[in-house]
C-alpha cells in the first residue's frame, strides 16, 4: 500500500519547472480564505523571538486552545502539527491490537502498518486502540461516535483535524467521563498554517501527564506559537470561512454534478470525494497538464469505489478554473 499526503505543491513544482504559485492544489484541503490578517501581522511583530528559544510547551497557546475548545490545559500536548504527533502516539504507545476504521488520514496507515482495517458501515473493534476519523477523510461525511464511546471501554483515538469545518462540536467534551478517549486536533487546515506546523493531542489529564514525560521539547516554534495565537482570536475570520466554505461547496458539488461522468459525494468538510465512471488517472494527468493537482483516492482503504478523486474547496476562480479543465478532458 503506498497512500501519500496531498500538497506536494513544492516538489511536483521543482520537478516540473514550475513556479509554485502558478500551480492549483486541490490536493491539501486548507482553508480557502487562507490565514488570517492578523496572523501576518502577529509573525512580524515576533521576529525578533527567532533568536531566543521558545517555551519547551507554550503555555499562552495551551491556554488559549483550552479556552476554545472548552478543556483543562493539562488535557493538551502541543505538537509540531497533527502528523507529528500520529507517530509520537504510536511510537510510545504499544498496543497489542491497533484497527484503523477506515477510510482514515494516510499517516495512520504509515504510523501503523500492521493494523487491521475494518469498514466504517462494520462492526467497530471492542479491543485494541481503535482509530477514527471525524470527519471521515476523504468523503467528509461526520459519523455518530456516541454510541460507540458508549459501549467500549477500549483506548480511542479519534482525528478531528478538518471538525472545524463542519461547525459541529469535538468529542473532547467527553475526556473527562472516558480516560482511554484520545482526541487529534490541527491548526493546519481551518486556520491556515499548514507551514508553521501546530497540532494538538487531547486526552485525560493522567495520560497526557505520561507523554509530557518523555516528550521532546520545542516541538513548536516561537512564530507558530504567534500565528496561531492571532488566528484562534480573529473569531470573525473563522465565521467568514464557515459561510464561504458552505457556500463554494455547494456550488462547487453542483458544478462537478453536471460533467459526465462524474459523481461528487455529500460532504461536510472543505473538501469532496468525487467517484469517476472512467479511471482516475488520465484526469490527474490531464489536470497536471494545467497545472492543476488532486488526489486520487482510487485505492484508499475503506473507499469502496474502483475510481475515484479528492478535490478540496477553494476560491471561486480556482473552483472555475478546475471546472474549464475538467471539461477539456478527452
Amino acid at each position: 500500500m503506498n497512500l501519500e499526503h496531498g500538497g506536494n505543491i513544492f516538489a511536483i513544482s521543482r520537478q516540473m519547472s514550475w513556479d509554485w504559485r502558478e500551480v492549483l492544489d486541490f490536493s491539501a484541503s486548507i482553508n480557502p480564505l487562507g490565514p488570517s490578517p492578523c496572523v501576518i501581522d502577529a509573525i512580524r511583530r515576533s521576529l525578533d523571538r527567532i533568536a531566543h528559544y521558545p517555551e519547551r510547551e507554550p503555555r499562552a497557546l495551551v491556554e488559549a486552545l483550552a479556552y476554545k475548545w472548552n478543556v483543562q490545559p493539562e488535557q493538551i500536548l502541543l505538537g509540531n502539527g497533527a502528523t507529528e504527533l500520529i507517530h509520537f502516539f504510536a511510537r510510545t504507545n504499544s498496543f497489542e491490537r491497533v484497527t484503523l476504521v477506515v477510510p482514515v488520514f494516510s499517516e495512520f496507515h504509515r504510523a501503523y502498518p500492521r493494523a487491521v482495517c475494518v469498514p466504517i458501515d462494520s462492526n467497530w473493534p471492542r479491543e485494541g486502540l481503535a482509530v477514527l476519523t471525524q470527519p471521515l477523510n476523504p468523503t467528509g461525511c461526520l459519523i455518530d461516535l456516541e454510541d460507540y464511546l458508549l459501549h467500549t471501554n477500549h483506548p480511542v483515538l479519534i482525528d478531528e483535524s478538518f471538525l472545524d469545518f463542519t461547525g459541529e462540536p469535538s468529542i473532547a467534551r467527553r475526556l473527562n467521563e472516558r480516560p482511554k478517549l484520545y482526541v487529534l486536533r490541527s491548526l493546519t487546515k481551518f486556520y491556515a498554517l499548514p507551514g508553521l506546523r501546530v497540532g494538538a493531542l487531547l486526552g485525560s489529564s493522567a495520560a497526557i501527564a505520561q507523554l509530557r514525560c518523555i516528550r521532546e521539547p520545542w516541538q513548536v516554534n516561537g512564530l507558530a506559537e504567534q500565528a496561531a495565537l492571532a488566528a484562534l482570536a480573529d473569531t470573525a475570520h473563522s465565521e467568514r470561512t464557515l459561510a464561504y466554505v458552505a457556500g463554494e461547496r455547494a456550488w462547487l458539488t453542483g458544478q462537478l454534478a453536471i460533467l459526465d461522468g462524474v459523481h461528487p459525494q455529500a460532504s461536510s468538510a472543505n473538501y469532496l470525494l468525487v467517484v469517476l465512471d472512467y479511471p482516475a488517472s488520465p484526469l490527474i494527468r490531464h489536470l497536471l497538464e494545467r497545472k492543476i493537482l488532486i488526489r486520487d483516492c482510487s485505492s484508499w482503504p475503506g473507499i469502496e469505489f474502483p475510481n475515484a478523486v479528492r478535490v478540496a474547496v477553494r476560491k471561486r476562480e480556482d473552483n472555475e478554473r478546475l471546472i474549464e479543465a475538467w471539461k477539456e478532458l478527452p
